[in-house]
């Protein structure tokens, strides 16, 4: 078993091994209002340690509303059955030059301290036989953000389920956040951000992956 010290350091450097979320088993053996119920009644005694008044009428409905944004919105994306439908057409446009799309929200949450990432992703392809509906890249963007995450992680998710629905590896995604676990604990840092970059086929080319950040520069607010 790990120290304190050991926790606390490994959650201050933003260690992670696995580049799949940590699920167990029997992660969705119980439905999402079982889970709701669970985490009521487990965030109420949180709250109640704390020292709260829970019938105050301000807090009396905070372990509901906790539960219930876990579950169905700020973590939905760690149940598969939400992922979304990524449909491809065929290329008929025989279009061959980078396609980006860019400044995608990240709506995220740390995993060591469960506080929000925020920030935007930007993503490119080269498309060969297929291509992609926009919305889709967004809504996948957005699928894995809404997990408990580690950045680094998150843009290796993106990637990897581009370039198997895409069939090709010439695939970038970068992702720009800001943590409020350095910013509102530890460190406090206020000003700072985190980017992060994986990319693979001919982004693996200095010159392509260049002609990305150029375009994501000069656009990005």
């Amino acid at each position: 078993m790990k120290s304190k010290e050991e926790i606390i350091k490994a959650g201050d450097n933003h260690f992670s091994t696995n580049i799949k979320t940590p699920l167990r088993l029997d992660a969705f053996n119980k439905s999402d209002d079982e889970k709701i119920k669970n985490i009521q009644h487990h965030f109420k005694m949180i709250m109640e340690e704390m020292g709260l008044d829970l019938t105050d009428d301000s807090l009396s409905g905070t372990p509901y509303r906790v539960a219930k944004m876990y579950v169905k919105e700020l973590f939905y994306g760690l149940n598969p059955i939400n992922k979304p439908k990524l449909s491809t057409f065929e290329n008929k446009y025989s279009y061959k030059k980078m396609l980006v799309e860019q400044n995608i929200t990240i709506d995220s949450a740390c995993e060591h301290h469960f506080l929000p990432i925020i920030g935007y992703a930007n993503v490119a392809y080269i498309p060969k036989n297929k291509v992609i509906g926009l919305s889709k890249i967004n809504r996948l963007v957005d699928y894995y953000a809404r997990r408990p995450q580690v950045q680094e992680r998150l843009v290796i998710q993106i990637l990897n389920d581009l370039q198997t629905v895409l069939e090709t590896k010439d695939v970038i995604v970068s992702v720009t956040a800001k943590h409020l676990c350095v910013s509102s604990r530890g460190i406090k840092d206020q000003s700072s951000f985190t980017t992060t970059l994986e990319y693979g086929g001919c982004f693996l080319d200095t010159e392509t992956r260049k002609e990305f950040l150029n375009i994501i520069n000069q656009q990005t607010p």
